[in-house]
């Protein structure tokens, strides 16, 4: 198949993963991609900031308590967890810890994503090693990333029992043979949809073109396109715009 762009950036992020010496940890929330790089680009401004280095450790009682009061607002608790997260205190990591376990609904995702960075920071200066966060719209678990794989029926033809059967078996052997976890699977009358954790380092197309080939042993069922994606999950509406686009297209000949 013709490679997505999903997967030519996955490719080149295992290529520069490979010269690094350093431990990785996997962001394993699902947090939208939008806000991830909106911290990201928060922390990293506020690291350049004049002042922040001569934040000491009698100054986090009076951080905690704004952090934790009520009347303060959604823009200034954003501040002080990524100031907390950039400072290399235990404290100030336990303070971050602490209002992550139960945040304000409408800072969850900011808190974890402070967590996470705190994490680093302190591993950063205990192991006296670099480390590093990989972070995906899906996250992951462990040191395997989680991603999302639409499979059309061969010619768009709705499946049948025993297709699904030969889906339903060869799926998880063919994948728990790579090393990977399917979460959920899905069969639809025309496709197959899975979200599933796959090591950092594995090569994921092989995977699943392996996957598809050993399907179509029992018949050419199933096809060779495919579309991944470590993003987001397709919703049921989606599912269905890629099978109309793909009805068109076959059609008119594209």
């Amino acid at each position: 198949m013709k490679e997505s762009q999903d997967i030519k950036m996955f490719k080149r992020f295992q290529d520069s993963f490979r010269k690094w010496s350093g431990h990785f940890r996997i962001l394993e929330q699902r947090i939208p991609v939008e806000v991830q790089m909106e911290y990201f680009k928060y922390a990293e401004k506020l690291r350049k900031k004049e002042g922040r280095e001569n934040v000491s450790e009698t100054d986090l009682p009076a951080l905690r308590s704004e952090l934790n009061d009520p009347d303060v607002s959604v823009s200034h608790k954003k501040y002080l967890l990524a100031l907390l997260a950039s400072l290399h205190l235990v404290k100030a990591y336990r303070i971050v810890e602490e209002y992550a376990e139960a945040p304000d609904p409408e800072m969850a995702n900011w808190a974890y994503m402070a967590l996470m960075e705190s994490r680093i920071v302190l591993e950063s200066d205990l192991s006296d090693e670099k480390q590093i966060l990989i972070s995906t719209g899906m996250g992951g678990k462990g040191e395997k990333l989680r991603f999302y794989v639409l499979i059309l029926a061969n010619e768009l033809k709705p499946f049948q029992d025993y297709q699904r059967k030969i889906v339903e078996r060869e799926f998880p052997y063919q994948l728990e043979k790579a090393d990977c976890e399917i979460e959920q699977l899905t069969i639809g009358e025309q496709y197959v949809a899975m979200v599933f954790l796959i090591p950092v380092l594995a090569e994921i197309k092989q995977v699943i073109e392996r996957v598809i080939n050993e399907c179509n042993e029992y018949g050419n069922f199933l096809s060779s396109s495919f579309t991944i994606t470590n993003v987001k999950e397709l919703s049921e509406e989606e599912v269905h715009e890629v099978i109309k686009k793909n009805e068109r297209d076959s059609r008119t000949g594209r």
